[in-house]
């Protein structure tokens, strides 16, 4: 951001949780009738893990939560769980299939220790069929007992499920050594453009520089990091003096606990800016298609009706009422409009959290598109207000 010419740029202190994941997580399936096969998986955020000795036990295979339920503690106890739901592949938008599936990944483990399972294997959050698992993070119910929880690839979630069809009696074993440290400091990390009228009110821009740690975390987030940079760039380069207060902020912890949101939020409050509207860029790198915007529905009507018509030539058709971003969303209560950048959705989830989430994937045109969008909603923000 200093090499960039942004007028100031600063840290934001905050703690963090720290949690490692240890050495490569291994798992195998043995049966009696099949034989011995590898699983490619890999510890879910956050999770306890086996010890170096791992676990071993016969696997229950379930859709839901209700199966697990139903099946109760007499069929659970002492078995690894095995939750195999896929995203559902008929819903177009795949955020809405990620949230439709991503209470087994969060809760799992603890809804199955409540019947006594002693590990939670889960299929991984993607509609790709392939070999990459996908962590996320997951949530212990304080109340429960802690059980190891890990992902398994699509591809191998698969097969598990075929090999549980020939032969219920086989054994999972698996291995990882991931544990919690003390909390550590880390920073957000904020870059200004003074605002040549009105330098006490914010416009904002922010993407999260926290990643899964298995893999590169390019689309996820480190493309909305370069776009919120990219933003300012484009002004500065363009010689765009704007009235507002331009602020490219990278959170931290977007991943985990969302502290760097809260923090900015906090901050914001007690030191009583004022807040024109923030943008959150956080669905990786592809083609955007519109806005969706955090604001009364007339606000967002009238933004559809000034300004559609200025966005529909770059095909972006989408100006519509919804949610914005996780980081900004503790902004909410400052009344302010938030938006979030939209994007083609289709291969967002087969990189997201998986190792396979690399520089490589980003294609630079649909990239810069994205910072493009952003660039000119935050230019007709500040220069007519909304």
């Amino acid at each position: 951001m200093k090499e960039l010419g942004f007028d100031t740029v600063y840290l934001q202190p905050l703690k963090v949780h720290s949690w490692k994941r240890g050495n490569k997580e291994t798992a195998k399936m043995a049966s009696t009738l099949l034989g011995d096969h590898n699983l490619s998986i890999c510890a879910l955020g956050e999770s306890i893990g086996t010890g170096e000795q791992g676990i071993s036990a016969q696997v229950i295979e379930v859709k839901n939560f209700e199966e697990l339920k139903t099946l109760g503690k007499e069929k659970i106890k002492g078995k690894i769980v095995f939750f195999n739901r896929a995203m559902d592949p008929t819903q177009i938008y795949t955020f809405n299939a990620y949230g439709g599936a991503a209470d087994q990944r969060v809760h799992g483990a603890s809804e199955a220790a409540k019947y006594g399972a002693i590990g939670v294997i889960v299929r991984s959050l993607s509609e790709s069929l392939d070999d990459f698992p996908h962590t996320g993070i997951m949530r212990y119910d304080k109340d429960i007992d802690t059980i190891p929880a890990v992902a398994v690839s699509t591809l191998g979630a698969d097969l598990l499920s075929n090999w549980l069809k020939k032969d219920k009696n086989l054994i999972l074993h698996y291995t990882t050594t991931c544990k919690q440290f003390p909390e550590t400091n880390s920073y957000n990390v904020i870059g200004e453009i003074k605002g040549s009228e009105f330098p006490n009110q914010y416009i904002i821009v922010g993407g999260h520089i926290d990643a899964w740690d298995n893999g590169e975390g390019a689309h996820d987030d480190g493309i909305g990091v370069i776009q919120s940079m990219e933003v300012l760039r484009l002004f500065k380069t363009l010689n765009i003096k704007p009235k507002h207060t331009l602020r490219a902020v990278i959170f931290m912890d977007e991943e985990v606990a969302q502290r760097g949101g809260k923090k900015y939020a906090e901050l914001s409050k007690l030191n009583k800016e004022t807040h024109i509207a923030a943008i959150e860029s956080d669905r990786g790198g592809f083609t955007p298609t519109g806005f969706s915007i955090d604001a009364p529905i007339e606000t967002v009507n009238k933004l559809k009706n000034n300004w559609g018509k200025l966005f529909e030539p770059y095909g972006i058709y989408q100006l519509i009422k919804g949610g914005s971003g996780v980081d900004i969303s503790p902004l909410k209560d400052q009344n302010f409009p938030l938006f979030g950048l939209m994007t083609d959705s289709q291969r967002y989830f087969d990189y997201q959290h998986a190792a396979s989430d690399t520089f490589e994937k980003v294609n630079k045109r649909e990239m810069q598109m994205g910072s493009a969008a952003m660039a000119a909603m935050i230019f007709l923000i500040d220069k007519y207000g909304l």
